[in-house]
């Protein structure tokens, strides 16, 4: 009992959704799943305009910036209700008092639970005053009124609804997916005394670790796509969207290609038009600039109740989910702190169904039993104070077997194991005793890089992180390892570290690991499968990184590579909860490029790799050893001690 004590939507199907995904193929198309042109009548908006009363806000902050909030109450005066709120920089249309969202919260459950929702433009964004700052870096001494920052954002505005919005019982909830999920992680910070109930789904904590960095790789396309639209300055309040870039080409993989090194871009098509987009340049390094955009370290004196939300295949902010529950728990001991983790795409819980992604298939629609069984009694429990409420301190999916795990604890209790690279594409649990030369090599070649996907996508598409890995293995510059087939299941659970020993010609390198569950010859076919698409043999991604190899030892304080030297890699893959079956293979795949999900390393060493010449870009000779000396492995934790002897 004391553990369980401790412990927008927007319409935005399109709008949200298009904003933080204009990078995806398929985010360019997005159908508002919230307001389908198919509804019985009465449709959404009709329902909701038929049960809340809309009206619309300038709420002052402590330094005079008034920001735009709607403010959606049940027309059902009999009893009084909590408030729900979301911030957001993606705008809270449709604007106007007679314009209705089609959805509230995260669907119809949430709607008739009969919350007062309430949907913010954060400053600087649409119709708020203000100026935006991408990331606003948190202030933690703010002795003075001028001094503001998104902790402070929240608690003025939860300060306003208090006093201003009628027939509310005193309690405020908040939450938010993506971007929107910084923006509720910051406002548990310093809360204010009504907040009773946060929860940071996908939210983003750290950009050098999430969206447009992984451990210093620049995600090309993602920055590039978001931020071409996102990134223009507001020269006044709109309810607008800037015009999206034109690529003028569905080929992706083309389009980033001819950009050549990453200072092109500008001149091609920014014209330093595109303010943040010059910052992220300048700033190559984990330096102040990062840091200060890092809402992690400040999770401290966290008081309301806690749910973090987060995808297994987010392609976007997994590190951020995993890392606001983690650093909150850690800081904030005694406080209520869940996690929940599901089969999802970034954001795919509240707008999906969740019963599968690509050619993955998870048996059950895993999203409407979150939104129904998970998000909604935290809420009712946590704001109304009506039921009994029981949530596990981690709700997770569990892929491979398909089904729900709770445990107390997350990363719940393993054994380590290990799987060794051997010759011959051999995975193995015992260590090699090969000579000190033994190891596998392949050129890498920047002007012919891998491609991430087989995809014709104009950026990252949803599906990649449950691709099927073959065309990748079948390159001779990806080198795959795989165990026997499996004489019994293999559950893992919790974080996955390649530790590898590699060398290159060069003086530059990423080093890309993927952790793939291979399936058998004979797997049988699912009807969702589309035409050409087949389960026997299909490599599934289960997990995969990349390390840009001049941050190997340090983020702030790059170094080269000693061409030719064997030299210690270690790449964090990040968590996962994975059964592996009986008669499937463990597979680990090594490569250098991974493009254009990732920018192309030049494999020459300069001091900021964006403005790397054409010049730098050269090929380069990629070893992975695997001798006694310099084994390389994957290092997993086993669940419950599980034998899982390889035949």
């Amino acid at each position: 009992m004391l553990r369980l004590m401790k412990k927008r939507a927007v319409r935005c199907a399109w709008r949200v959704c298009a904003a933080i995904c204009l990078f995806a193929t398929g985010c360019h198309r997005i159908e508002r799943s919230d307001a389908i042109a198919q509804a019985a009548e009465p449709g959404p908006a009709s329902r909701i305009e038929r049960n809340y009363a809309k009206s619309e806000h300038m709420i002052p902050m402590r330094d005079g910036v008034r920001l735009f909030t709607q403010v959606y109450a049940p027309k059902d005066q009999s009893r009084t209700h909590p408030m729900l709120l979301l911030r957001t920089p993606y705008a809270v249309d449709p604007y106007g008092a007679d314009a209705y969202r089609n959805k509230l919260g995260s669907g119809d459950a949430m709607a008739e639970e009969r919350f007062i929702f309430v949907y913010q433009d954060v400053r600087g964004r649409f119709m708020s005053e203000g100026e935006y700052v991408n990331m606003t870096p948190h202030i933690a001494d703010k002795s003075k009124p001028t001094e503001v920052d998104e902790s402070s954002d929240t608690y003025d505005t939860i300060e306003w609804l208090i006093h201003n919005v009628p027939n509310h019982n005193g309690r405020v909830g908040m939450w938010g997916i993506s971007y929107p999920g910084f923006y509720a992680a910051a406002g548990m910070i310093d809360a204010h005394p009504a907040l009773a109930a946060v929860s940071p789904q996908a939210p983003v904590a750290d950009w050098w670790f999430d969206d447009f960095h992984h451990h210093g790789a620049f995600f090309f396309p993602h920055l590039f796509n978001f931020i071409a639209s996102f990134g223009q300055e507001r020269k006044e309040p709109t309810t607008e969207w800037p015009e999206r870039f034109k690529h003028g080409t569905p080929d992706g993989y083309q389009f980033f290609l001819d950009i050549g090194p990453i200072k092109n871009a500008n001149e091609r098509h920014f014209h330093h038009e595109i303010p943040f987009w010059d910052e992220f340049l300048e700033h190559p390094n984990y330096d102040a600039f990062w840091r200060a955009r890092n809402i992690l370290p400040h999770l401290k004196g966290v008081a309301p109740a806690v749910m973090t939300v987060g995808g297994w295949f987010d392609a976007e902010d997994l590190y951020g989910a995993l890392s606001v529950y983690r650093e909150t728990e850690t800081n904030n001991p005694g406080v209520f702190n869940i996690l929940v983790m599901g089969p999802w795409q970034h954001g795919g819980w509240g707008r999906m169904d969740g019963d599968r992604l690509g050619n993955i298939s998870f048996g059950d629609k895993t999203s409407l039993f979150y939104r129904n069984h998970i998000e909604l009694p935290f809420f009712r429990h946590f704001l109304k104070g009506t039921s009994e409420i029981d949530l596990p301190e981690a709700y997770v999916f569990e892929t491979g077997a398909n089904r729900w795990r709770r445990f107390d604890r997350w990363p719940p209790e393993t054994e380590a194991i290990r799987f060794y690279c051997h010759g011959n594409g051999r995975l193995a649990p015992d260590a090699p005793n090969d000579g000190d030369d033994a190891h596998d090599e392949y050129t890498s070649d920047p002007d012919k890089p891998v491609p991430y996907t087989e995809a014709i996508a104009i950026g990252m598409t949803k599906e990649y992180m449950t691709d099927d890995q073959r065309f990748a293995a079948r390159r001779p510059d990806v080198l795959a390892y795989q165990t026997d087939a499996l004489d019994a299941d293999v559950t893992i659970a919790g974080p996955v570290m390649a530790d590898l020993w590699c060398s290159t010609s060069g003086t530059d390198s990423d080093w890309i690991v993927k952790l793939i569950d291979v399936f058998p010859s004979d797997a049988p076919d699912h009807d969702e499968l589309e035409a050409g698409q087949h389960m026997g043999g299909y490599q599934m991604m289960v997990r995969s990184e990349v390390m840009r190899g001049r941050f190997r030892n340090s983020y702030e304080r790059p170094e080269p590579f000693v061409p030719d030297e064997p030299t210690a890699v270690r790449v964090p893959l990040q968590d996962v909860l994975h059964t592996f079956r009986k008669g499937h293979r463990i597979m680990v795949q090594i490569q250098s490029t991974w493009f254009p999900l990732v920018d192309r390393n030049p494999q020459t060493f300069v001091d900021n790799i964006y403005l790397a010449n054409e010049e730098d870009f050269v090929k380069a000779t990629q070893r992975v050893h695997r001798s006694g000396t310099h084994p390389s492995r994957i290092e997993l934790g086993r669940l419950n001690g599980a034998a899982a002897a390889p035949k």
